[in-house]
């Protein structure tokens, strides 16, 4: 996916959109590309664009001397999708000489400790989040047989439903005709845990009130 002019509202909607799955924008490792990116985008992103936000607090997070350590990388940029430009190969014909020893291997060496630890400590950070427990508000009509059933015990029977999961909530009666009247009660169940099937099961179980049970609404929370 190229990526257009990113100091462009349309851009930086591009780059988030680009980044929703991904943590750099070439490979798993941020590199140049993300240098030359971040560069272009100037400013973090606004909150309303959280994963082009997300990506550029966390290569600010980097020194300029870190960043500049980065491999190189395929920018998604449209104007240059292609591998950013290495540093001119010196003409000197001494290029396989170490003028410094070895202390630019511990300087590189020290880089990528650094790099490694970032990366696991945003791995960590990453890994503890809370996960979104999925609930449902569900509205239930419970109908009795006759107008002769007690429907405060039939209410009574139907709370003593429990299970892992299930919130009963509140409850009220509404005419339906005839004199008869229909228990609308509220509840709040994890999807993972409480199987609507089930709980209707149950509350027909109490046979000798309920005659039939409806969700008279089903609503994700």
């Amino acid at each position: 996916m190229a990526i257009g002019d990113v100091k462009s509202q349309q851009g930086l909607d591009e780059l988030n959109k680009y980044l929703a799955e991904k943590s750099y924008v070439s490979g798993y490792t941020p590199s140049q590309a993300d240098v030359q990116v971040f560069e272009e985008v100037g400013k973090a992103p606004a909150a309303s664009l959280p994963h082009a936000l997300r990506w550029y607090n966390q290569i600010a997070s980097y020194t300029p001397a870190e960043r500049k350590s980065w491999e190189q990388g395929v920018s998604p940029l449209s104007a240059g999708a292609k591998p950013t430009a290495a540093a001119p190969a010196a003409k000197d014909d001494d290029d396989d000489i170490d003028l410094f020893g070895s202390g630019d291997e511990e300087e590189d060496a020290e880089a990528a400790k650094i790099r490694e630890e970032r990366l696991q400590a945003y791995a960590n950070k990453k890994s503890k989040k809370p996960a979104l427990i999925a609930k449902s508000s569900i509205l239930l009509d419970v109908k009795p047989w006759d107008d002769e059933t007690d429907m405060s015990e039939m209410e009574k029977l139907v709370r003593t439903i429990e299970m892992d999961g299930l919130l009963w909530g509140a409850s009220k009666l509404v005419p339906v005709g005839y004199g008869i009247n229909k228990l609308q009660i509220m509840c709040v169940i994890e999807d993972d845990k409480v199987s609507v099937d089930l709980l209707t099961e149950k509350i027909q179980e109490f046979e000798d009130f309920v005659q039939s049970v409806d969700i008279a609404a089903f609503n994700k929370i």
